[in-house]
Order: structure tokens, then C-alpha cells, then sequence
């Protein structure tokens, strides 16, 4: 589970935030805090894995907070959320080694997709692992093949809502099995899949038994 700190002046705006960040699955809120001093307080008492950071805070400006956690918390990260448009300010954060910057007013599902993009990308240099893949260090640099166009006849709804079988349920599911959920053909459903699996958002794994190829079974990545 990834710990998020939601640190931003305006106490209602700080409750919506934790609130978009509570419905992402693999992250929970286990602070928030209105002003710069608090924050602190807070990061170090905490030690979450990411703070969602707003730059206009009533005692000190976001970007100079952001190197105080830094020294404070060596291994946090920081998502900018914030009003702020002037090119120098994003500038500064992107500096500062942000790993989003999201202007207000934004969505529910705005912040979910950064979240979700945090959590696939740099939940792949946990450090468990001794080494990285090039893939790894693409996804964090969002130079991933995410960008890429979809196969030839899939579609971006469709895709969304295979998308959200996976993240819905626990076990790995078959190609055939999604698609007697999603009403599409074995083959179409694979496509999707395999797509999904070359972007680095699932799991695959093999099940032998019986004649024939090993079946490949489908599982959405889990939080880093």
C-alpha cells in the first residue's frame, strides 16, 4: 500500500483530495496537514511514500517545502496539486524532482490517472529488485510505449473497460474468461490483454496442464 500525505491550505479542498486518493485502489491517506510547519510535522512522523503538495500554503511556498521534505524524508517523492500556472513555477518543481505536476481544478478520475501512472512506473524500482530493465527507467521517464496507437480495430472504451475488469478482481483471468465477461471474442479480448501486458500494467503467467500450449493467465500490476 502506498502512504499518501495531502498537504494543502484550504480545508475542504484537502478533504476532496483524500477522497480521490482513497477510491485509487493500493493507496490509503494516512495524513493531512493545512500549512507548511504541519506538513513537516507530519512527513517525518509519518514517513509517507508521497505527498500531494500544494504551492500556495500560508507560512512558506510549496516549492521551498518540497526540498525541506526532501531533507526530512530522503525517500519521498512529491505530486505537485496546485493552482500555480506561471512556467517558471513549474519549472522550479520539475527541478525539484516532482513526479506530476496537476494544475487545479481537476477530476477525480485526473488525479486517479496520475496515481495509477506513480504506481506502475515507480513501483517498478522498488527495492527489491538488485537491477532495473530499461522498461522500468521508460515508464518512470514516461517514455514507455503507452503512447503508442492501440492494435488495429481495438478501441479505447473497450480497452477502459477490460482495464477495470482486471483492477476489479483479485484472481488472473484467462483471455476466454474476460471475454465471456466483456461479451467479445476469445480473440479480441487477448488483444487487449496482450496490449496491456507490453505496456507493463499486467502480469502474466503461464498454467500448464492437459495437452497442448500453457494457458496465459492475466493479473493487473500490483502497487509497487
Amino acid at each position: 500500500m502506498i502512504k499518501v500525505l495531502v498537504v494543502d491550505d484550504d480545508f475542504m479542498v484537502a478533504k476532496v483530495h483524500a477522497g480521490f486518493v482513497r477510491q485509487t485502489p493500493g493507496f490509503e491517506v494516512v495524513g493531512v496537514a493545512h500549512t507548511g510547519a504541519q506538513a513537516l510535522v507530519e512527513a517525518r512522523r509519518l514517513t509517507p511514500d508521497l505527498v500531494l503538495l500544494d504551492i500556495h500554503l500560508p507560512d512558506i511556498s510549496g516549492l521551498e517545502l518540497l526540498q525541506q521534505l526532501r531533507e526530512a524524508v530522503p525517500e519521498l517523492d512529491v505530486l505537485v496539486i496546485s493552482a500555480a500556472r506561471e512556467v517558471d513555477t513549474v519549472r522550479r518543481a520539475l527541478r525539484g524532482g516532482i513526479v506530476h505536476y496537476l494544475m487545479k481544478p481537476f477530476s477525480g478520475d485526473d488525479l486517479r490517472e496520475r496515481l495509477e501512472h506513480y504506481q506502475r512506473s515507480y513501483g517498478s524500482l522498488d527495492s527489491s529488485k538488485s537491477t532495473a530493465e530499461q522498461a522500468d527507467v521508460n515508464r518512470v521517464f514516461g517514455l514507455s510505449r503507452a503512447e503508442r496507437p492501440l492494435p488495429k480495430g481495438c478501441s479505447v472504451e473497450t480497452l477502459r473497460l477490460v482495464e477495470e475488469l482486471l483492477r476489479g478482481t483479485a484472481a488472473d483471468l484467462s483471455a476466454s474468461e474476460a471475454a465471456d465477461v466483456l461479451g467479445t471474442s476469445r480473440v479480441s479480448a487477448r488483444r487487449y490483454l496482450e496490449y496491456l501486458s507490453e505496456e507493463g500494467r499486467v502480469t502474466v503467467q503461464l498454467r500448464y496442464g492437459g495437452v497442448g500450449r500453457p494457458e496465459r493467465r492475466y493479473r493487473w500490476m500490483p502497487a509497487g
